[in-house]
């Protein structure tokens, strides 16, 4: 028997097969675009998420050899804080998904930590602060600019979520998604009435609510055809893509952080109780685990900082990795080696599309501060993986003061694969950097979570425990450590000297 797992990306879907053991078979991907109707807008059709999974789960199949009556189990996650409108009736949705890097609802924010009486107040309900990438400004948006799509609108769905109701019928999430919307009552895993009262929502507008291994329904057979899948197969609840990425991971249990770089960058630490950070600059959420908790800070231009620098100053790179027959990644990070370390005071702000942690600012830049006439291209390939790597120690330096204990960090993503940018992570964090013989992310922990669900683990837990082994251990280097934390001192202090610039920036543009 076979464990599906599939993953509704920004960019693309990812599906994966792994058998009962845990051992992978096969992955594929199916691209999806994205739009932008308007500067800071960011939308996706929400039927080419559908039709990415019928093609990446029929070729998973295939490259695995795997009949359908094989597959006993399917787990869901995606992108998070993505909202899809629904009338109720009929599965096509009222209007583009808008999705978790959208900036439009600044004053929506406003509005949000208003009516709850406070920052301080929302953070007691439901344990963040309102940030232009969650689910609620989205629905408040459409209300305030698109009044004949929300009156319309009877159930709004997360990308994953809308995706099992293609496959399943059913209108259902679970709560660590769930804790995205700005919804949720994250510490008694609940819709917050509360808040909804206050922001005139109808809780009826949110789907029922289930932990994650949980089953939510079952493969109709018009989309098991569509799937190329066994009518009835189980599907799961699921988890938000950040869960289902810690799951992937092992993080379930305290002292184990991950820090995942791909487009966006996320520091993820397992948490025993909520914990809430009163000045809202990393997330609380429910985890995957059932009754445990998560706190994690996303940066949202990590590997997205590299993927611009690797398209508008890389061409050298590009050019020579097509003829070399080698990623171009690779050569722009074997460049980076040959720089010293802190560049002679050069520093790289990854702020390319605004920030979220620890700096919650739409308007703030990128860029490097710190260049001479004796800087160099490397030097400041190298100042780009540094900068990007800062932002990442931004919320483990916020974990620290929250008193959530960290002995480990286990990399993933993009900023595993390369065995120099482990090293430098371990010397920025001063931590132990970890990697695994897990290096699928979300869509594994989607998987795993379909085995528990489907009885093949009594627990989240036991499924990490008998699946997921360490496989290296890089020590931070004493001295380096040291240098990278005064360099780390002035590059945390850059952002609040430069704020208000960002502000007078964006007036301009």
């Amino acid at each position: 028997m076979t464990l599906l797992g599939i993953d509704i990306g920004t960019s693309g879907t990812k599906t994966l097969l792994c058998d009962t053991g845990g051992r992978v078979l096969a992955t594929a991907t199916a691209e999806h675009a994205i739009s932008s109707p308007e500067p800071g807008w960011s939308e996706q059709n929400p039927l080419d998420w559908w039709n990415a999974v019928c093609k990446a789960t029929k070729a998973v199949l295939t490259k695995a050899k795997v009949k359908p009556v094989d597959v006993s189990g399917i787990g869901l996650s995606g992108q998070m804080h993505g909202s899809v409108f629904l009338d109720g009736q009929s599965t096509k949705p009222l209007r583009p998904a808008i999705l978790w890097n959208d900036q439009r609802t600044g004053e929506q924010c406003i509005e949000i930590e208003r009516a709850a009486g406070g920052r301080a107040a929302l953070i007691e309900l439901v344990a963040n602060p309102a940030l232009t990438g969650f689910t609620a400004p989205k629905i408040i948006w459409v209300r305030r600019h698109e009044p004949r799509v929300f009156d319309r609108t009877r159930i709004v769905l997360l990308p994953k979520d809308y995706i099992r109701l293609l496959m399943t019928g059913e209108y259902a999430t679970e709560v660590s998604d769930a804790s995205g919307t700005l919804l949720l009552d994250v510490a008694n895993r609940m819709w917050s009435t509360t808040l909804m009262s206050k922001l005139k929502l109808d809780v009826s507008l949110m789907p029922r609510l289930h932990e994650s291994h949980e089953i939510t329904g079952e493969l109709t057979p018009a989309a098991a055809r569509a799937l190329g899948l066994r009518p009835g197969t189980p599907v799961v609840a699921g988890a938000g893509d950040q869960a289902a990425g810690a799951i992937g991971n092992g993080i379930v249990s305290k002292g184990i952080v991950s820090a995942t770089i791909g487009t966006s960058g996320v520091m993820f630490a397992h948490a025993d109780k909520p914990t809430r950070d009163p000045l809202g600059r990393v997330h609380t959420m429910c985890h995957a685990v059932p009754g445990k908790w998560c706190v994690f800070g996303c940066m949202l231009s990590a590997g997205g900082s590299l993927q611009w620098l690797r398209n508008t100053l890389g061409q050298e790179e590009v050019a020579r990795a097509k003829k070399l027959k080698v990623d171009p990644y690779d050569l722009l990070i074997t460049a980076a080696e040959a720089a010293s370390p802190g560049g002679e005071g050069l520093f790289f702000l990854p702020y390319l599309t605004g920030e979220r942690c620890p700096h919650p600012d739409p308007n703030a830049r990128g860029g490097w501060i710190g260049i001479t006439a004796r800087t160099t291209r490397p030097m400041l390939i190298r100042a780009v993986l540094e900068g990007i790597t800062f932002g990442m120690r931004d919320a483990l330096e916020i974990m620290r003061e929250m008193r959530i204990d960290v002995t480990q960090v286990r990399a993933s993503g993009g900023g595993a694969r390369s065995a120099f940018w482990r090293r430098l992570q371990a010397d920025i964090y001063n931590k132990p950097v970890i990697t695994t013989n897990a290096a699928e992310g979300p869509a594994y922990g989607a998987a795993l979570l379909a085995g528990v669900g489907t009885g093949v683990w009594n627990s989240v837990e036991e499924a990490c425990k008998a699946t997921i082994r360490q496989t290296a251990v890089i020590k931070p280097n004493t001295k380096r450590a040291a240098a990278y934390g005064k360099h780390y001192a002035v590059y945390r202090q850059l952002y609040d000297d430069l704020k208000i610039r960002f502000a007078e920036i964006a007036k301009l543009v």
